[in-house]
């Protein structure tokens, strides 16, 4: 069943960045595979910026267990991409963002990316799951969207 395209007042965080002329495939729109490293940039380079630390140094590291992405228009070279970023869930170990991709002034999300972070122990190579350090928990729990209450 097709989803709702999101709107820009669903997000919490932006980010801008410039699109590249290689993020291009041959039918002159964005590659797929760029959606998922732009959904990549979005979350790590907000944890990066909120907690002040590098977050690869941690005794617990989020890996990806999950992504996916909705396609709803067509994005690509040369305009400049925003990326909106919310955490639908901030779980024990985990946390449950989304990331819509718009480009231009319109109102809708030309794609929004599902991306799930598990915390894992850094320092032993079997990478059992953790509960998520306090630093990445206060970086991540202001972009919860709190439902309008009017609704």
């Amino acid at each position: 069943m097709p989803r709702t395209r999101p709107t820009r007042d669903q997000y919490v965080a932006w980010r801008t960045v410039t699109t590249r002329w290689r993020d291009d495939d041959a039918y002159g729109h964005l590659n797929n595979a760029t959606y998922y490293e732009l959904f990549d940039t979005a979350v790590n380079a907000h944890l990066y910026e909120a907690t002040g630390v590098d977050v690869r140094g941690l005794p617990q590291i989020g890996v990806v267990a999950e992504t996916s992405c909705q396609y709803f228009a067509e994005i690509g070279f040369p305009e400049p991409i925003e990326m909106g970023l919310v955490c639908d869930k901030v779980g024990t170990s985990s946390a449950i963002y989304r990331i819509g991709l718009f480009q231009g002034p319109g109102e809708e999300a030309a794609a929004e990316g599902r991306f799930v972070h598990v915390y894992v122990d850094n320092t032993d190579p079997a990478r059992p799951v953790t509960p998520m350090p306090d630093v990445i928990r206060a970086a991540v729990t202001p972009l919860l969207r709190v439902p309008d209450s009017s609704s």
